[in-house]
């Protein structure tokens, strides 16, 4: 399993900006094996995918809520992962986690089942306020 650490998170006002990033260390692959999922809950809510990416098939996926102001992307020589997040709405706020699997690849289905990911940060607390 790879150990995950999540950073990027704070405060910010309506319309701003925060870069998450997650570093990856330890597992057995290098990390272009593994599909990395960008997830968040928000308190009283189900924890939710946002976004994943896979090297191999230079595939990534965005749900609904976050295409056209959200990007994730991966740099395998650092083993991080990174979520840029523009045009921050309230209802973006949550911990954001990052979970990586290397049985699966991006896809829609992936993303919307964390309980396929066997490894998982500590999460990161994003807080959209004015």
């Amino acid at each position: 399993q790879l150990q995950l650490v999540e950073s990027g998170g704070g405060l910010v006002q309506p319309g701003g900006s925060l870069r998450l990033s997650c570093a990856a260390s330890g597992g057995t692959l290098d990390l272009d094996y593994y599909v990395i999922g960008w997830f968040r809950q928000a308190p009283g809510k189900e924890r939710e995918g946002v976004s994943c990416v896979s090297s191999r098939e230079a595939s990534t996926y965005y749900v609904d809520s976050v295409k056209g102001r959200f990007t994730i992307s991966r740099d395998n020589a650092k083993k991080t992962v990174y979520l840029q997040m523009n045009g921050l709405e309230a209802e973006d706020t949550a911990i954001y986690y990052c979970a990586a699997d290397s049985d699966y690849y991006c896809t829609p289905y992936v993303i919307n089942h964390p309980s396929l990911f066997d490894s998982w940060g500590q999460g990161t607390q994003v807080t959209v306020s004015s």
